[in-house]
């Protein structure tokens, strides 16, 4: 079983395993991330003249640029419920579960790209609950002439994330989609398998197809997740960078001072990124 996890990623990738007996402390760590992100978003929770005015307002910058494709997008699928089922599929599962997975991967088989993923996100995540706390954006669910698929035709969604934590005022910036494509692209680094790494491009691809589909978000509202993701991502790279140059520093300090660092002093470096 592990010989063919191993073939799923690069060999010198798989090389890069790390035992698990820091996992206790990241599942810590990305649970009080997640306890904020969702905690601030409640607490924004609201200003629905302010959301809809702002979902006006992006209706018609979007038209300028011949992005709102939202009704006509949605109306060509209603009539087929097996696109309509599919698309509500996509948007339930292969959000959470496929970015925890992506996480679960990459913390066994390469912990460097896995806290590059998981710093990311939590840095776009910040930069997104500005937009959620003063720019409320509603969804076009709520306006005439669509349907709320998800809602109306599914059930799955409400054990995976229940109503009682969503702010239904936060449809931009998309990180169904931003957060997809974060893990899609350290994913298609972080692998040699072909169908790993269709897999890594096709979910977002679907993903920002799903979330106007369904009616769940503006065709902008997925760009501008996909912009904080890359943000977030440089970001990462930049303090993995940081951490990096710090820690050889620190070595190189140690080792002028006679000190001994022995063959782990690399493995703090992987670490810590």
């Amino acid at each position: 079983m592990v010989r063919q996890l191993k073939i799923l990623v690069a060999p010198e990738i798989a090389g890069t395993a790390r035992s698990w007996r820091t996992f206790p402390g990241q599942v810590f760590l990305v649970t009080v991330a997640a306890l904020i992100y969702f905690g601030v978003r409640m607490i924004t929770k609201g200003a629905e003249a302010a959301a809809f005015k702002n979902a006006y307002d992006l209706l018609t910058f979007e038209s300028t640029l011949g992005l709102d494709l939202e009704a006509w997008s949605q109306s060509a699928v209603l009539d087929y419920h097996w696109a309509v089922t599919f698309f509500n599929w996509v948007y339930i599962w292969l959000h959470w579960p496929v970015i925890i997975v992506s996480l679960l991967a990459l913390y066994h088989y390469n912990r460097r790209r896995y806290t590059l993923l998981r710093n990311a996100m939590i840095v776009s995540g910040g930069l997104g609950l500005v937009f959620f706390t003063f720019f409320p954006v509603a969804p076009p669910r709520f306006f005439d002439g669509f349907t709320d698929t998800v809602t109306e035709l599914s059930t799955s969604y409400k054990y995976l994330q229940p109503p009682s934590i969503i702010n239904k005022y936060a449809a931009l910036p998309s990180f169904h989609v931003g957060w997809n494509v974060l893990a899609g692209v350290v994913v298609f680094r972080s692998t040699r398998s072909i169908p790993v790494r269709i897999f890594a491009v096709a979910s977002p691809l679907l993903m920002s197809a799903a979330v106007v589909l369904t009616a769940n978000h503006w065709v902008i509202d997925g760009l501008v997740g996909t912009a904080l993701a890359m943000i977030g991502l440089y970001a990462a790279h930049r303090l993995g960078w940081l951490t990096r140059r710090w820690q050889e520093t620190s070595e190189a300090g140690a080792s002028e001072a006679g000190e001994e660092v022995g063959p782990a002093g690399i493995e703090p470096a992987t670490e810590r990124l």
